[in-house]
């Protein structure tokens, strides 16, 4: 077993584990659903002695409750991962890649629990928690595979009787900050890369869907991964800037990853500057949609759907601002806005709900001040445009699929990330007009575009500064590409081979008074 060799470390307790969370009724392997923390191979209080609620932003029931974990905490899994590292670190890539195999696997056998947890926590449809459970499941699948492709370089000698070296080595324990709107996803692209060099990681989950990481740990302890190597702090909002802070200022993390928003991502940034820790952030987005007058509409608003609507327009990469040709212009509002009407909010279990709600009150609160805006601003509603009465009189958190019409560079959408679904529609005439708006924007994560004409699809694609265009295409997203953002989007890649070299190092070494035979 892998385990030899790994020594527990003390993990603090408050008492036993609370336990007067029941188990949804919808979940059938009842284990995957744990109330606490995960250190060192044990879900554990640590040392919290409070509880924050987790509820379903569909209908704003309480879902479950748990510890609310600290710096101490942070401290404990800080050692238990260094502590781990030291025997993970020189385990074979073959012993890594079966273990994360393993962990693939048992994502696939339990991929409708997962995707439900996934719906009681976040809220998404049923369909689309389904698909984010089997992407989350392809990052270990194939940084199972990835891990025996960690090579090196013999370099040619500039000195007689030397030779020179360029190894690849664990960066170390990494720090793992993750966001509500993907919660399996987002932790397994980056816990795969992560396990497949030989790190060990704490997971910071967003206090809104911290389930999901849980059963994640679940998965990984019953693939056989050591105690110490995966750990799981659940904090409420009020502890997250010293559990935030303890993980940058610690030594004992080599490396901190995030994904969220740009403001928390600068924030994390200086903090680490104190132990000149490897970072890797994937920030906040404003994604310009280019449709040109040679464009196939009906390819286009599916592009458009695909990229907008997909988790209620809750995406990083999601559209917020549809430039269109004023050729297409009126055509394609006119098929935008049927497509859309056609769209039904309601609880993610409920058969039949393309659209789930958004993750809270004030997410609801900041869709509308968009709307309203452009409203007040002379745009013009073709769909949608207000919160369900109905359904969040219920105590749900929605918004109507919505689009806009007449919208222009002054208003809300143009400036800020709605995170919503609301697609905003601007009116431009030339190639040099629409890349000018895109780019016109201190963020620099997805874009997109739709033409027929090949030379304008390399062109535009060039111009636009991004780190990922979309082009005839909306869901873009795949476990072998390079995700992340240029400007303040962020630092650094995930997925494919890309999201591996995050988590080396290369050493050089050079050996002398080797003289020629």
């Amino acid at each position: 077993m892998i385990r030899t060799g790994f020594s527990k470390v003390v993990v603090p307790s408050s008492g036993r584990l609370f336990s007067s969370n029941a188990t949804p009724s919808q979940i059938v392997n009842k284990h995957l659903w744990r109330t606490a923390g995960y250190i060192n191979g044990e879900f554990t209080n640590g040392s919290a002695t409070e509880f924050f609620d987790v509820h379903n932003p569909a209908n704003g029931s309480v879902i479950a409750k748990l510890p609310r974990m600290g710096a101490k905490d942070a401290e404990t899994a800080a050692q238990a991962s260094y502590d781990a590292w030291q025997v993970w670190k020189n385990t074979t890539v073959k012993e890594r890649s079966k273990v994360l195999m393993k962990m693939a696997n048992l994502m696939t056998h339990y991929q409708e629990d997962l995707a439900t947890i996934i719906t009681l926590e976040a809220g998404k449809p049923l369909a689309e928690a389904r698909g984010e459970v089997m992407y989350a499941q392809s990052f270990y699948e194939l940084y199972s595979e990835e891990a025996k492709r960690i090579n090196g370089d013999v370099l040619p000698q500039s000195v007689h009787g030397r030779r020179m070296l360029a190894i690849r080595q664990p960066v170390g324990p990494a720090a793992l900050i993750t966001p509500w709107n993907f919660p399996s996803a987002m932790i397994t692209r980056k816990v795969g890369p992560a396990l497949a060099a030989g790190c060990s990681v704490a997971i910071k989950p967003a206090e809104e869907t911290p389930m999901s990481a849980l059963a994640l740990c679940v998965i990984a302890e019953e693939a056989g991964l050591p105690a110490g190597i995966m750990n799981c702090l659940t904090v409420a909002r009020s502890e997250v800037v010293d559990v935030g802070t303890a993980m940058c200022h610690s030594p004992l993390f080599r490396k901190l990853s995030f994904t969220g928003s740009t403001p928390v991502g600068k924030w994390l940034m200086r903090e680490c500057a104190t132990t000149v820790k490897r970072i890797s952030l994937e920030l906040g987005g404003n994604a310009p949609f280019i449709v040109f007058d040679d464009a196939d509409i009906e390819t286009s608003v599916t592009a458009l759907v695909n990229s907008k609507f997909r988790n209620a327009g809750q995406t990083c990469i999601s559209s917020n601002r549809v430039l269109v040709q004023e050729g297409v212009y009126d055509a394609f509002a006119a098929a935008l806005a049927a497509r859309v009407t056609a769209m039904q909010c309601g609880d993610g279990l409920t058969e039949g709900s393309t659209c789930g709600p958004l993750i809270n009150d004030a997410a609801v609160a900041k869709v509308g001040r968009h709307v309203e805006d452009c409203v007040a601003k002379g745009a013009t509603v073709l769909a949608g445009g207000a919160a369900p009465a109905d359904l969040n009189e219920a105590g749900g958190c929605f918004f109507t699929p919505t689009v806009m019409a007449n919208v222009t560079e002054e208003m809300l959408p143009c400036i800020e990330e709605t995170f919503g679904p609301i697609a905003p529609l601007l009116k431009f005439k030339t190639e040099d007009e629409a890349l000018r708006i895109a780019n016109s924007t201190r963020m620099g994560l997805a874009s997109y575009l739709c033409t027929r004409d090949l030379a304008r699809s390399w062109r535009v694609s060039e111009a636009l500064e991004f780190g990922m265009v979309g082009v005839n295409e909306g869901a873009i997203s795949a476990d072998t590409t390079p995700f992340g953002g240029i400007k303040e989007s962020g630092i650094g890649r995930e997925g494919g081979p890309y999201g591996l070299e995050e988590y080396l190092e290369v050493k050089y070494i050079c050996m002398g008074g080797i003289t020629s035979v």
